[in-house]
C-alpha cells in the first residue's frame, strides 16, 4: 500500500473553466503525456478553495492547517497498461505562507508561490456564497460565486465530471522527465451556480503568455462541495 503523504480536507472549490487554444498550453505540457479534451474543446481552469485540517504523514500541522489556495490548472491524460489516467497539470498554485510554497517547490518542482489571501463564505437558507480573494502587486483579485443550497451529484459523462474527476497530477521536471502522483478523494457533490464574479490580471499573475485570458469569459463556473483527500507519497517517473 502507498504511503500518504498529506491528507487535508478540500472545501467549496471554485472552477471558473476557460476554452483554449491547444497552442497556449503546449509549452507547458510534460513530457508523456497529452492534452485532455471535453466536446474537442481543451480547457483550462482558475480554482479557488480552502485547504483545512493538513496532516503530513498522520502528523497536524497545526499553524498552517488551514489556508485558501487559489490555482491555475489544465487537464492532461496519459495511457498505460493500467488504463487511461486522467490528470492535471498546475501553472501556478498560490497560498499565503511562505513555508508550504518553499516545501513544495523543494520537495516535487512545482510552482508555487506565497501572496496574501484571504476568504468569504456565507451560508445561507436559499443560497451559499463563496469569495477567495488574493494580492499581488497591491492589487486584491477575486473570484466568486453564489450557489443553490442543495448540492446534487455530478451526472456521467457532464462538463463537471470532466473537470473535477482527475485523480493524478503530472509535474515536469526536465524536458524529458515526468513525475506522476496519485489523488484519493469520493466523487463530489456540485452546488448549481447562480451567479459568478471573477476580477483577476492573469498576466500579472500568471504572465503575459495568460492576458488574453482578461478578454474571455469563462465557459463555466462551477462549485465542488469537496471532501477529505489524501495524496499518496509515491511519485513514478516517466
Amino acid at each position: 500500500m502507498s504511503r500518504i503523504f498529506l491528507s487535508a480536507r478540500w472545501e467549496h472549490l471554485i472552477m471558473a473553466n476557460y476554452a483554449v487554444d491547444t497552442e497556449s498550453l503546449k509549452p507547458y505540457l510534460p513530457a508523456g503525456v497529452e492534452l485532455d479534451e471535453f466536446h474537442g474543446k481543451t480547457y483550462l481552469s482558475l480554482v479557488g478553495f480552502m485547504f483545512r485540517n493538513i496532516r503530513l504523514f498522520g502528523v497536524p500541522i497545526p499553524f498552517f492547517g488551514s489556508f485558501e489556495e487559489i490555482n491555475l490548472r489544465f487537464y492532461v491524460k496519459r495511457q498505460t497498461p493500467e488504463g487511461l489516467r486522467r490528470g492535471v497539470v498546475f501553472i501556478n498554485e498560490t497560498v499565503p505562507y511562505r513555508p508550504v510554497a518553499w516545501l513544495a517547490n523543494k520537495l516535487y518542482k512545482e510552482h508555487y508561490t506565497a501572496v496574501p489571501t484571504k476568504h468569504l463564505i456565507k451560508d445561507q437558507a436559499e443560497t451559499l456564497s463563496v469569495q477567495y480573494a488574493w494580492k499581488r502587486h497591491k492589487r486584491w483579485h477575486r473570484l466568486s460565486v453564489e450557489a443553490e443550497h442543495r448540492s446534487r451529484h455530478m451526472e456521467p459523462g457532464s462538463a463537471e465530471e470532466f473537470i473535477f474527476e482527475h485523480y493524478f497530477g503530472y509535474t515536469r521536471i526536465s524536458e524529458t522527465a515526468t513525475e506522476e502522483y496519485r489523488v484519493q478523494h469520493p466523487r463530489w457533490n456540485i452546488r448549481p451556480v447562480l451567479k459568478y464574479a471573477l476580477d483577476c490580471d492573469f498576466a500579472d499573475m500568471y504572465g503575459p503568455a495568460f492576458g488574453f485570458l482578461n478578454k474571455q469569459q469563462p465557459d463555466s463556473v462551477m462549485l465542488a462541495e469537496g471532501s477529505p483527500v489524501q495524496v499518496l507519497w509515491k511519485r513514478n517517473r516517466i
